[in-house]
């Protein structure tokens, strides 16, 4: 094969590999609107104004948190400690700390990434697709390198109590709980 034949099929790859991210970028599994949530200010009110498709591309409005304490967990399929929590937040959601507060997953990453990995895993919490407007959403919380995993804990009253950058540590996080 001679530098020639390389360069074009090195042109061809390139353009298909352009193609595509274009199409992955573009397949979206529903629109991520916004509506109003009276009372609530800042980050947690744009976060509540959110209507986000789950893993299935159901759209899931937000507002219906409100009023409730939330721990909100912004992560992504390839992030290994994003996964390696997860099994202790569905521990979480599900024992009795979930029945005064809703843990969501806010997933950063292709509405197909995401239900491929939910189909395959079982989380026992809600589990959205943000795709990348995720990490403006996330950095609206101050997460202002978009570093993953990034969890917030919201007060019943709205208010962001504290956030964690990284992987949990749930001796803190029960700790924290506490204090709600």
């Amino acid at each position: 094969m001679n530098k020639k034949h390389l360069a074009v099929y090195a042109g061809v790859a390139v353009l298909f590999a352009a193609a595509g991210a274009y199409t992955g970028m573009k397949k979206e599994a529903a629109p991520i609107t916004a509506t109003a949530s009276a009372g609530v200010t800042g980050p947690v009110q744009t976060l509540l104004a959110q209507t986000m498709p789950n893993a299935a591309g159901k759209a899931t409005p937000l507002a219906q948190y409100q009023g409730k304490a939330m721990l909100v967990n912004f992560w992504a399929t390839w992030c290994a400690p994003c996964v390696q929590e997860m099994p202790e937040l569905s521990a979480l959601s599900s024992g009795e700390a979930g029945k005064k507060l809703q843990v969501i997953g806010i997933g950063i990453d292709s509405p197909t990434n995401i239900a491929e990995f939910s189909a395959k895993y079982k989380i026992t919490y809600p589990v959205l697709v943000a795709g990348m407007s995720g990490t403006d959403l996330s950095r609206q919380f101050g997460n202002v390198n978009g570093g993953l995993p990034f969890t917030v804990l919201i007060g019943a009253d709205g208010q962001v109590r504290k956030t964690y950058l990284g992987k949990l540590n749930f001796d803190e996080l029960n700790k924290d709980l506490a204090s709600l």
